[in-house]
């Protein structure tokens, strides 16, 4: 369980807040690992679109067709189903190892972090994307390695996050004219883990943290520390008022109302339709030192309301 902390958030009846892993779960979407023939194909070279406007296609995938690779940043380098670490979902004998060396252009050390992207397949699994009416939650797993195993850097190392969608006003100019028209914006709310130091007994001291994306502004706003790391349980959820909940347990166990961390309407915007989740994996891209390695295990994806595709 968090310990308590004071964050900004809006105000809002906890009645109205969804606890991820509510609901309906969509088994089209999401996975548990289990399958020993599990493969990533990753189709190599990745794409890097957000550095050099480079695709690289065609783009990794999974082959049980649950996951492909980020179009904007590419996938993580290594891929692939590893035996559970201890202390996992009971019955659990697969979860999925992501890590990189080269987060940026590949074989090109940038000495800038960098991240890859990692995305679960909703929108074509489904046929589309799941409107906020449904209140579309997600949960999942992720091991938490010990600190001294992480790559020796402070800031972001692991995020757990969605794309969503909103309509915004965009105000075009045509000569001496101008006009306002709709926009369909994607956005990427969700939670980061990241290393820090803090000073104990004179002493320099790593310790893990979480941050929220994102505020009304845009901007990052600080989580709860992590008192212990192994296994933890993150979990998101939208609402039909376009606000975004954020959970975190440390354990497997489902989430509950006292993992609430904060509700927030990021960027200003109201939340519409779930598009997809992913997973990030960060480094400062430098060529000599990996990413931490992160272990995730049984993401899934409800909703309240119980439209056609739920029951395909």
């Amino acid at each position: 369980m968090l310990l308590a902390l004071a964050l900004p958030c809006l105000a809002q009846s906890r009645g109205d807040i969804v606890v991820p892993g509510t609901g309906v779960q969509l088994n089209q979407v999401g996975d548990d690992f289990e399958e020993e023939s599990w493969d990533f194909i990753p189709n190599n070279p990745k794409s890097t679109e957000d550095i050099d406007e480079n695709q690289r296609q065609p783009m990794g995938k999974s082959t049980n067709g649950r996951w492909y690779e980020g179009a904007k940043r590419g996938h993580p380098d290594v891929v692939k189903r590893v035996p559970t670490p201890p202390g996992g979902l009971e019955g659990s004998q697969g979860s999925l190892l992501m890590k990189s060396l080269y987060t940026g252009i590949p074989n090109r050390p940038s000495n800038k972090m960098h991240q890859d992207d990692f995305i679960c397949n909703v929108q074509y699994r489904l046929g589309g994307t799941l409107k906020v009416s449904q209140s579309p939650n997600i949960t999942t797993r992720v091991f938490i390695p010990p600190l001294d195993e992480w790559e020796n850097r402070n800031g972001p190392h692991f995020a757990f996050r969605a794309a969503v969608e909103t309509t915004i006003m965009e105000n075009k100019t045509k000569f001496l004219f101008s006009s306002k028209s709709q926009k369909d914006e994607v956005y990427w709310p969700g939670l980061f883990i990241l290393r820090g130091t803090k000073q104990v007994e004179g002493k320099n001291v790593p310790y893990a943290y979480f941050r929220v994306r994102a505020d009304r502004n845009g901007g990052d706003f600080l989580g709860p520390e992590i008192p212990e790391t192994g296994w933890w349980t993150l979990g998101l959820s939208f609402t039909p008022d376009g606000l975004v909940h954020y959970f975190a347990r440390q354990g497997v166990e489902e989430l509950r109302r006292e993992d609430y961390i904060a509700t927030s309407m990021p960027y200003g915007y109201r939340c519409e339709e779930l598009r997809s989740f992913f997973y990030n994996v960060v480094n400062g891209d430098n060529g000599r030192d990996w990413t931490t390695d992160w272990i995730v295990d049984d993401p899934k994806l409800f909703i309240l309301q119980t439209p056609r595709m739920a029951k395909k």
